[in-house]
């Protein structure tokens, strides 16, 4: 691992024994781009690969008419100066000029990485695992340096990357456009595959071709949304889950994002993402940088699979921070379908009980106990006790809850605010609204204005006296809106292109305040489910409530389509009643759990409301959750058929050490005369001998080469019940046979 530079052809090799990613400084001082893929020899000389030669219309250099800017690979392309693809930054000037010219001026290499200030990034637990490669550019008659950031990693097929803007001169800049990487591909024959929704229906996977023109997606909501996720997969067209070529791109952040795919007229295809462009702007004073946020672009030649194993392993080790970082998360319940609003402390213990009584190990108070909150129009913002409902206040509570021998967690909603709340009534100027505009509503509530730090400052003092005066181990941090009238009330009219940015940087600031002051809870990110499950949340929270849709059929497709890009651990994912409060489904509780257990598994119903029958199960779902938590979680996750294709879908986990898989195969619809289908398994020991369920024995090749019928001739379950059935098969091994 490290990077390597050959001086006499300025070229540097990034490389690990995984991958090379090479670049190179361009006959007119711009860096290019030279190779990225398999790991190639460090010693090669590197081509550039553009074609040469003076074409129509086509703009050159005076001292070299044989290169243009149009045909070349590069690595942050500028605006104006021959290449008439889509820049990667844009710099107002002075003079009202946005055209630039960054030229190479010097590079500096080292063991490690550093952190970006304020925003969320990879980090290393030692020097030793990442080399870092600073690349620094100038625009001299601009005034402008930009840094160009790499940081290859030892263990993983990743690259981290990300732009510092400097103004190092006098006269005031205006950044309009600053994406965090540009990456030329020397061909378009890619596919583009995006993870796309609504509320509910959150990160299915959508293919594309891509060809000549602009393939993008972006959130202009104020954070990631549920609509486009900012993570986009560029394959190969016959890549699949087991073999082919596959680059991944995980933007680390939690605003507006921009994701594009330019593909032009010569057969080249350029992706660049980072904060969307639209309605952004910042002012850059001499002496002033601008840090974009970080991607990860992590590369594989041997499938989906694999693409995803390498992103799960590297957030989870270098992304999330947290006392949970790689250790099972507890079993929870919640009662917000339960209860809604509608509860007393009695209430709350009674369900709680029943809870314990089942083997759970987390009690979680949902929304409804603070500030006058019986319902969604009163009391976000007001973090104080609703003491009607709660007379012993929530110390009192979770004093109660911990005697019971559970751990307690709560909601909160930090980011929005009611006009019924003493906060707005005492603060109305602390919200985002345009001067003398009618302001839009999301379920009756207002966006705080997390850009001005009086405003974090106030919702941290808040939390922070709830926070210390009870003993909390889990906080379900929720936001339910997206951001309209985008306008910081009192400021400086020529700074409002910086409130969509400040605001998630806000956002940051207060989970990282948060997190310091009380490193022993245990944060769950929540957006209306999963409106805002990107990377860089997980540098705060490490895990996401994926989905406020919890049937259990709707969450095979969006548990499947989150795994490409997130790992099992980030996942929150309950059993909740039946019929469902979404869709009105009915399913048993066993394929509910059979679902939730691919995940951080919890409940968000009354268990005293059940049956005896189904309580029964609930302890031994538990029981089996306790055993297998772990490997659930944190084993090597592969997806084996797909929901989004196949009446019979069905993923697996499998122990660093190949002993122990578990594998769910999940039936949508019933149908009749039900054909046999075989699952393949993956990731086992070819030469182990797998006991099924305690009873059935098979060798790994036979279970990968042949695999599971969905019937087996002394267990019909496929055919004999109905709709949305599912099972469960734990292999063991001795995985030395």
């Amino acid at each position: 691992m490290g990077v390597k530079y050959n001086d006499k052809e300025k070229q540097f090799h990034l490389f690990n024994e995984k991958i090379s990613y090479c670049l190179g400084v361009s006959p007119d001082g711009e860096v290019g781009h030279l190779f990225f893929g398999k790991r190639i020899n460090e010693d090669q000389t590197l081509p550039l690969l553009q074609s040469r030669g003076i074409r129509p219309l086509m703009c050159n250099l005076k001292e070299d008419e044989d290169y243009t800017k149009e045909l070349a690979l590069l690595e942050y392309p500028a605006f104006g100066n021959g290449d008439f693809r889509s820049p990667a930054y844009e710099v107002l000037q002075g003079n009202g000029s946005r055209v630039t010219n960054l030229t190479y001026h010097s590079y500096d290499i080292y063991s490690g990485k550093k952190s970006i200030p304020g925003l969320p990034a990879a980090y290393t637990n030692s020097d030793d695992e990442a080399t870092t490669l600073e690349i620094t550019c100038r625009d001299d008659v601009a005034g402008l340096e930009v840094v160009l950031f790499y940081t290859i990693w030892e263990k993983y097929p990743i690259i981290s990357r990300h732009a510092s803007i400097r103004n190092v001169g006098t006269d005031q800049l205006t950044i309009e456009r600053a994406l965090s990487c540009c990456i030329d591909f020397p061909d378009q024959d890619y596919n583009w595959l995006q993870f796309q929704g609504a509320w509910g229906r959150e990160r299915v996977p959508v293919e594309r071709n891509l060809s000549d023109g602009i393939t993008a997606i972006e959130s202009m909501r104020g954070h990631s949304s549920a609509n486009y996720n900012p993570f986009v997969i560029v394959k190969r067209a016959n890549t699949d889950e087991e073999n082919g070529e596959a680059i991944g791109i995980h933007l680390l952040y939690s605003g507006n994002f921009l994701a594009q795919a330019e593909g032009d007229v010569y057969g080249r295809l350029r992706f660049e993402m980072g904060i969307n462009p639209k309605w952004f702007s910042w002012p850059l004073k001499g002496g002033e940088s601008f840090e974009t946020p970080e991607v990860m672009i992590t590369y594989t030649k041997s499938g989906l699979n694999d693409l995803s194993q390498n992103i799960h392993s590297f957030i989870n080790n270098h992304i999330v921070r947290s006392n949970y970082k790689n250790k099972p998360r507890p079993i929870l319940l919640n009662n917000w379908e339960a209860t809604e609003m509608n509860f007393d402390e009695e209430k709350i213990l009674n369900i709680a009980r029943k809870g314990k009584e089942a083997g759970v190990e987390l009690f979680v108070l949902d929304d409804g106990w603070f500030g006058k909150r019986n319902n969604d129009y009163a009391g976000l913002g007001d973090w104080f006790v609703n003491t009607n409902k709660l007379p012993n206040g929530i110390a009192g509570l979770s004093k109660k809850i911990n005697e019971l021998g559970l751990k307690f967690g709560i909601w909160i909603e930090p980011e929005m605010v009611n006009e019924d709340s003493e906060l707005y009534r005492a603060h109305p100027d602390y919200v985002l609204g345009a001067p003398d505009r009618a302001r839009t509503l999301g379920r009756h509530q207002m966006v705080l204005d997390f850009s001005k730090k009086e405003v974090v400052d106030n919702i941290y003092d808040q939390l922070y006296g709830v926070f210390a005066d009870t003993d909390i181990s889990y906080v379900k941090w929720d936001m339910n809106r997206s951001i309209t009238e985008c306008y910081s009330l009192g400021g400086d009219p020529d700074k409002q292109g910086t409130v969509y940015h400040r605001y998630i940087m806000g956002v940051y600031d207060l989970y990282e305040r948060l997190r310091k002051a009380f490193p022993e809870i245990l944060f769950e990110s929540c957006s209306s489910g999963g409106s805002r499950f990107d990377a860089g949340i997980l540098h705060y929270a490490p895990q996401t409530w994926c989905s406020d849709d919890t049937d259990a059929r709707e969450r095979i497709r969006i548990q499947y389509g989150t795994s490409y890009g997130y790992p099992i651990s980030s996942i929150g994912a309950h059993v909740s009643a039946s019929p469902n409060l979404q869709t009105g489904r009915a399913t048993t509780i066993d394929a509910r759990a059979n679902v939730a257990c691919f995940g951080t598994f919890g409940y968000e119903l009354d268990l005293n409301e059940i049956s005896e029958e189904d309580f029964e199960r609930v302890k031994e779902q538990i029981k089996f959750m306790k055993e297998y938590r772990e490997l659930l979680q944190f084993g090597r996750f592969y997806r084996l058929s797909s929901p989004f294709k196949k009446n019979l879908s069905s993923w697996m986990v499998v122990s660093k050490d190949q002993s122990t898989a578990i594998v769910a195969i999940y039936k949508d619809i019933k149908q009749p005369n039900e054909p046999v289908s075989l699952i393949r398994l993956q990731g086992l020991k070819e030469t182990a001998l797998y006991t099924l369920n305690g009873e059935k024995e098979f060798y790994g090749d036979y279970l990968m080469e042949s695999g599971i019928p969905s019937i087996w001739n002394e267990e019909p379950w496929y055919a004999t019940e109905g709709d949305f059935t599912s099972k469960i098969y734990v292999l063991k091994s001795n995985v030395t046979k």
